[in-house]
């Protein structure tokens, strides 16, 4: 049996890259995540404040967004995330303090809200963004990579066993719901 000749310090190396390559794994896991939930969240979130945006206050609010010039633009699109530091801050300080449910249900709840916000300040300030060739320009650079990551992901024998799942279940929900009682 022929082994490919291993050279002394390779072992070692490799060895040694193990634990970074583990938490690229696992933040490129997690990053994932993160990425689904808001492409997922996205578009449902950002119509329901489309929604409440029709009321008669919050129309006039909207169109006022939509005039701004592209710098009052971003620093309005940056105001959420901004705005929502101190409650994950305090979230972290909730878990530390052993409120584990508390703070995971304040980084949900923030991230929730978080996600609706930015979503429809982008919708309302998107056109005025992309005047800024550096925002366009990292905007086409992010849909790309994300594009990417969602296809590697939904190629992914987990995606694929959750999907054969859901369908499964959404078929006999259909029966259980269909069949004469």
């Amino acid at each position: 049996m022929n082994h490919p000749e291993v050279r002394p310090g390779h072992f070692w190396r490799a060895l040694a890259s193990l634990p970074l390559r583990l938490v690229k794994t696992l933040f490129g896991g997690l990053l994932a995540l993160v990425i689904l939930f808001e492409e997922w969240g996205w578009e449902p979130l950002q119509r329901a404040l489309a929604w409440v945006g029709r009321l008669p206050g919050l129309r006039w609010l909207e169109q006022r967004i939509q005039s701004l010039p592209p710098y009052a633009s971003l620093a309005l699109f940056l105001l959420p995330t901004l705005m929502l530091l101190p409650v994950k801050l305090l979230a972290l300080w909730l878990i530390g303090q052993g409120q584990v449910i508390s703070g995971t249900l304040v980084i949900l709840a923030a991230k929730l809200v978080g996600t609706a916000l930015v979503a429809r300040l982008f919708s309302l300030t998107q056109p005025a963004l992309m005047q800024l060739a550096w925002f366009a320009s990292a905007y086409a650079r992010w849909t790309l990579w994300k594009t990417a990551l969602l296809a590697q992901v939904r190629a992914s024998w987990p995606w694929r066993l959750g999907r054969v799942l859901k369908h499964r279940i959404q078929r006999r929900w259909q029966r259980f719901r269909n069949h004469p009682k």
